[in-house]
C-alpha cells in the first residue's frame, strides 16, 4: 500500500522511524484515494492525522495545502504552501500561492507576488499557470481588457496539444466573452476543445453555449427589412 506513493515522498518518509513511516504512508495513500473519489473532507482528515505525527515532512504539508486548496480553504492552503516553500524552496507552487491570494479577495496582492518572482529558468507549465492567475486577478479588479492582453502570448498556438494549451485557450476564450467579444470567444473555445486531448475542460460543451450567443448577436445585427419593398 505505501508503495503507491511517489518515490520522492517515500524517500522523505524514510527519515521517520519505521513504524511511524508506515502509519503516515497509509494515511497519505488513503488521502490520495479520497481526493480521487472527491471525498475531500475525509482526505483532509487523513492528512491531518499524518501531519500530527510528522509535521516536518514537506510532502505532508504539500498534501495538506493541495487538499485545503481543493476545498476552497485558501487561508489554510496559503499557510501550508508558505511552509512548503520554506522547507524545500523552488517555485512549483507559486501559482497556487498567488491564486490563494485571489481566493482570499486580494487580487492586487496576487499580482504583486507574481511580479516579484524572478525565475528565468521557470518551466513552461508553471509560467502559464502564473499567467492564468495574473489574468484572473486582473479580471477580479475589473480590468478585463488588460486580462485579455495578459494571455495574448505565443504559447496560445505554439504549445503542443494537451491540457496546458487547452487551459490557456479556454481561459482566453472566457475572458474574451467577458469583454463582450463573443465571436472571438467561440473561435478560441473551439481551439481549446481541439487542444483538450485528455478532457481536462468542458470546452466542447462551452462551444455550443458560445455558438448560441454568437448566433443571437449576428441575428440582432441584421438590417430591418421594409415590407413596402416586397
Amino acid at each position: 500500500m505505501p508503495e503507491e506513493l511517489d518515490k520522492g515522498v517515500l524517500l522523505e518518509l524514510r527519515t521517520l522511524p519505521e513504524g511511524l513511516a508506515e502509519i503516515v504512508a497509509r494515511h497519505l495513500v488513503a488521502a490520495d484515494r479520497c481526493m480521487v473519489s472527491g471525498d475531500i473532507t475525509t482526505a483532509r482528515a487523513h492528512i491531518e492525522a499524518a501531519r500530527r505525527r510528522a509535521g516536518r515532512v514537506s510532502a505532508i504539508r504539500e498534501a495538506a495545502a493541495i487538499a485545503a486548496y481543493a476545498d476552497g480553504d485558501f487561508s489554510v492552503a496559503l499557510a501550508e504552501l508558505r511552509a512548503v516553500r520554506r522547507m524545500s524552496g523552488g517555485i512549483m507552487y507559486a501559482p497556487m500561492i498567488a491564486d490563494c491570494e485571489r481566493g482570499l479577495g486580494r487580487p492586487q496582492k496576487a499580482l504583486d507576488y507574481i511580479r516579484a518572482i524572478n525565475a528565468p529558468s521557470m518551466d513552461t507549465d508553471t509560467r502559464i499557470e502564473l499567467l492564468l492567475v495574473a489574468a484572473g486577478a486582473r479580471a477580479d479588479l475589473g480590468q478585463v481588457d488588460a486580462a485579455v492582453v495578459t494571455l495574448q502570448v505565443p504559447e496560445l498556438t505554439r504549445l503542443p496539444p494537451g491540457t496546458t494549451r487547452a487551459r490557456l485557450q479556454y481561459a482566453y476564450s472566457d475572458l474574451l466573452a467577458r469583454a463582450g467579444r463573443s465571436s472571438e470567444a467561440w473561435e478560441w473555445m473551439e481551439r481549446a476543445a481541439g487542444s483538450d486531448l485528455d478532457g481536462a475542460t468542458d470546452a466542447a460543451e462551452r462551444c455550443e453555449e458560445l455558438a448560441g450567443i454568437s448566433f443571437i448577436e449576428e441575428v440582432g445585427d441584421l438590417p430591418e427589412v421594409d415590407p413596402s419593398n416586397d
